[in-house]
């Protein structure tokens, strides 16, 4: 589904290694995936952001990004 709508602890599920913690953080510093906010106490996000944020993560080296 295109506009499947997740809880963070269901970005948790998909993100090996990811916590509830960390992904807070990351929206924190506005570089995690983009999210909704549709009240002040809960946050979803689109599916299809949370896997093209984590493949937009995609590197061939360990090299510093430019």
């Amino acid at each position: 589904m295109e506009g499947e709508y997740i809880t963070p602890e269901q970005v948790c599920e998909i993100i090996p290694g990811m916590t509830r913690n960390n992904l807070a953080q990351l929206r924190h510093k506005g570089t995690g995936p983009k999210y909704l906010k549709p009240t002040p106490r809960v946050i979803v996000y689109r599916r299809s952001d949370v896997i093209a944020w984590l493949e937009a993560s995609e590197r061939s080296g360990t090299a510093p990004t430019a």
